[in-house]
């Protein structure tokens, strides 16, 4: 009889780690569903970043042609204002 009384408490203690490692399992499948949840969630915000920045650069190296179209729009009034200062000094000489 003691046979079969040890016996049950191993087959109940095999039982019981039985029972643990599917509680484990669960939990780990929980958790492996929340991240990967989370993963796509980054992954929608990158993508959503890479195209605001993309948005940024175009909107930034138009905003540079600009300023370079200025710029040489104002040295060219800069340069014709020298010559009318010129011009004016030879006609009052």
């Amino acid at each position: 009889m003691e046979m079969t009384a040890s016996g049950m408490e191993k087959f109940a203690h095999l039982v019981d780690k039985l029972h643990r490692s599917v509680a484990l399992c669960e939990s780990l499948r929980q958790e492996k569903s929340h991240l990967e949840a989370g993963l796509r969630e980054a992954q929608l915000e990158l993508a959503a970043e890479k195209t605001e920045k993309e948005i940024l650069l175009s909107q930034t190296e138009a905003l540079l042609k600009d300023r370079e179209a200025i710029r040489l729009k104002v040295e060219n009034m800069m340069d014709t204002i020298t010559m009318l200062e010129i011009e004016a000094d030879s006609v009052k000489k």
